[in-house]
């Protein structure tokens, strides 16, 4: 069934926008101060971590412009691997999306749930109920089509952006006078050495790829976009530009108006910049707003996910039941349906944002690095293709290489923080590697 052309510019740029700024950047900062220690070592964190987002921007950029296709985050690497690392790969990017939205939920939840329940009932089972309640409304939403979800997902975007505006605004409000200059402590209580610092850089970067990453499912929409090869192109990097804008400028005044030794270990970190503006009903104000923003962030990933699961239905590496369309919506009714069942079981199973963190960022890691690599194989096979209609990367292969080698150095740094985590994550990439080669042999038999 051919799709319609539905994305414009603007819609794509809020979906960009939407896929990387989630709830991440109200909570990870919280990690990124614990683990920097020091506020050199958490700047640093959050600038190599937007100019390996525009690294990562430009090379998915043309990725796209070469490849725009619907479920394109599939088909890349059906295309320029395999069949089986595709399918393995998308199955990973499915359930880390899936947790990123299960994590996303829980921290509106946070947040809402000071807001609207007693202090006796902000208890764990209740954010877990609101978190569970958001994804199943954005899923009925978007079982109305494309066109009602797109056009929510601008509104909930443009509210997002302006609430952040906001927020920065705190710092025209008096800022905190630090009492404890922060001071980089070893393990062993000696002076710190570069290789100290490495490895605590290395744990920073886990959250701030956890702030930053997403937008490389922008490629799924590519076969629903207008005049895709130029707009998906434009629409990554005008949404990257914005995200990276907007991070450095939130970072510096949370440091600012909270204190750095504060920031470590403080809570609601949204609400205290908007409790600093507007007095104490700004807090419950704000906490409000910020949960309409996990909503934003919630049905952008009911969005796009399931496209991926499309194409693999498609192409027959999942049951051709998750390429139904319903030909009046064209809602990809079961992929959909599936991916929202996904979420909420990762909520039962990880019921705490800081146990899915890991979890997430080492597939994420697996998937943006390998997924990146395409662009060298693609550049071959379609070097026929008019550069004048198409997007090229500059400094080919310079930031692809960048981009790559950042997300392989986060992988190794997460192992070295949580071997579980990475050791799980392997596992489960050999174990869809072996459904694959196992399906394919019963479907031959």
């Amino acid at each position: 069934m051919q799709q319609k052309k539905q994305l414009s510019l603007f819609d794509l740029s809020m979906i960009v926008v939407s896929l990387v700024i989630g709830m991440g950047v109200f909570r990870t900062p919280v990690n990124v101060a614990a683990k920097a220690q020091i506020p050199e070592l958490f700047y640093l964190a959050w600038f190599i971590g937007g100019f390996v987002a525009f690294c990562g921007a430009l090379t998915y950029a043309e990725i796209g412009s070469r490849f725009p296709v619907t479920g394109g985050y599939y088909k890349i690497f059906s295309s320029a691997y395999h069949p089986s690392i595709a399918f393995a790969i998308n199955c990973i990017v499915i359930i880390s999306s899936a947790a990123s939205v299960a994590a996303i939920s829980i921290i509106g939840a946070e947040y809402l749930s000071k807001i609207i329940l007693p202090a006796a009932k902000q208890t764990e089972t209740y954010r877990v109920a609101i978190a569970i309640v958001t994804i199943l409304v954005f899923y009925i939403i978007n079982l109305l089509g494309l066109k009602a979800s797109s056009k929510t997902q601008n509104v909930l975007t443009v509210i997002k952006i302006g609430m952040i505006l906001t927020l920065i605004c705190a710092v025209f409000f008096g800022g905190q006078t630090e009492t404890v200059t922060p001071v980089f402590k070893t393990a062993t209580g000696t002076l710190p050495t570069w290789s100290d610092y490495g490895k605590a850089l290395g744990l920073c970067l886990i959250a701030v790829s956890f702030s930053y990453a997403g937008y490389a499912q922008t490629i799924n929409f590519g076969g629903e976009v207008k005049e895709a090869k130029k707009v998906i192109p434009r629409s990554i990097i005008i949404g990257l530009t914005i995200i990276v804008a907007l991070y450095l400028a939130i970072n510096y005044v949370y440091v600012k108006v909270i204190g750095f030794e504060e920031l470590k270990s403080a809570e609601s970190i949204a609400a205290i910049l908007a409790s600093k503006i507007f007095g104490p009903a700004g807090f419950s104000a704000l906490s409000v707003i910020i949960f309409f923003s996990v909503m934003g962030y919630v049905n952008v990933n009911l969005l796009s996910n399931p496209r991926a699961m499309f194409a693999m239905g498609e192409e027959g590496a999942l049951p051709k039941i998750f390429s139904r369309m319903n030909k009046k919506t064209e809602v990809i009714t079961v992929s959909l349906t599936v991916f929202t069942v996904i979420a909420v079981v990762i909520i039962f199973y990880a019921k705490t944002f800081d146990k899915i963190l890991n979890y997430t960022i080492f597939l994420e890691s697996i998937s943006m690095a390998s997924s990146a690599a395409t662009i060298f194989i693609l550049r071959k096979r379609t070097a026929h293709l008019d550069k004048k209609t198409i997007y090229t990367v500059p400094l080919y292969p310079i930031l692809p290489v960048i981009f790559i080698a950042a997300y392989t150095f986060v992988a190794f740094s997460i192992y070295a923080d949580d071997q579980n985590a990475a050791l799980n994550g392997l596992y489960i990439f050999v174990g869809f590697l072996a459904i694959y080669f196992v399906s394919r042999w019963f479907n031959k038999k």
